[in-house]
């Protein structure tokens, strides 16, 4: 691996590769904090399924791409003098001190539930008015619900076991089934959102990842159908003219092939 100097130099080779691109590239001297905001977005999707597929060399790569875009933030704040690189990294660092006092102070935290707890303690006294403030808005529904519960979680408003967030689960279930059953849209869809809700809280206490779940078997059905198109296609068919029962050979096929992935 690199030695400290080694890193250090890198991030300066970016930083001044930065400076060049930004005072002679048509595309980058057009660049804004708006401008860039979706392609952040999109580079961070790119390095989630990177994760995913433990792919260690794309894990890099979009690592590299992110931090282009962090570089870039903070040059366009340096132009208006309302920040720099250095100002986002002390930022950073003094945060992670005052959020860590059992690192750094007379704390004491024996465990990870000790210093979630701290953290969101920490961050009321700082003047935050709720817990969920630092939930983002624009997040994806199912990874937000998880953020919210891991906050609440964190002062305190929590099941004591998974057998309970199970049993909460069956309850929407049931809920849900009667609003099905009275055919009203409306309390069918709040009824639902409650299930998916619950069933996100139950992946919590089973220490699983529902977005990591979700895509997993996103891909895994991919997978299954693209093999399902191909072999149609090897014998001349198309899907729209097969029966299920013929479709369902080929699924079982891509079933054994791709195992219990």
């Amino acid at each position: 691996m690199n030695s400290r100097e080694s890193q250090l130099q890198a991030v300066d080779r970016l930083l001044t590769i930065m400076d060049e691109l930004r005072a002679q590239c048509p595309w980058d001297k057009k660049q804004t904090l708006q401008s860039l905001r979706h392609l952040t977005i999109e580079e961070t999707y790119e390095l989630g399924d990177a994760i995913l597929e433990n792919d260690l060399e794309e894990i890099k790569k979009e690592l590299g791409d992110l931090f282009l875009h962090i570089v870039f933030y903070a040059k366009i704040g340096s132009e208006t003098n309302d920040f720099d690189i250095a100002d986002v990294a002390n930022g950073i660092c003094e945060k992670l001190i005052h959020r860590h006092p059992h690192i750094y102070g007379d704390v004491t935290a024996d465990n990870e539930e000790d210093v979630k707890r701290n953290w969101e303690n920490l961050k009321l006294k700082e003047g935050k008015k709720s817990v969920l403030e630092g939930v983002p808005k624009g997040l994806p529904a199912l990874v937000k619900a998880g953020r919210i519960q891991d906050k609440v979680a964190g002062v305190g408003f929590d099941w004591e076991r998974p057998e309970q967030v199970w049993d909460k689960v069956q309850e929407e279930l049931a809920e849900l089934q009667s609003e099905v059953e009275a055919a009203d849209m409306d309390s069918m869809e709040a009824e639902f959102g409650d299930v998916l809700f619950s069933m996100v809280n139950y992946a919590r206490f089973l220490g699983l990842n529902p977005e990591d779940a979700l895509e997993r078997t996103n891909k895994k059905f991919i997978q299954r159908f693209q093999y399902l198109e191909n072999k149609a296609k090897e014998k001349g068919k198309s899907l729209k003219n097969m029966s299920l029962t013929e479709m369902d050979v080929f699924w079982e096929e891509a079933k054994k092939i791709g195992g219990r992935q």
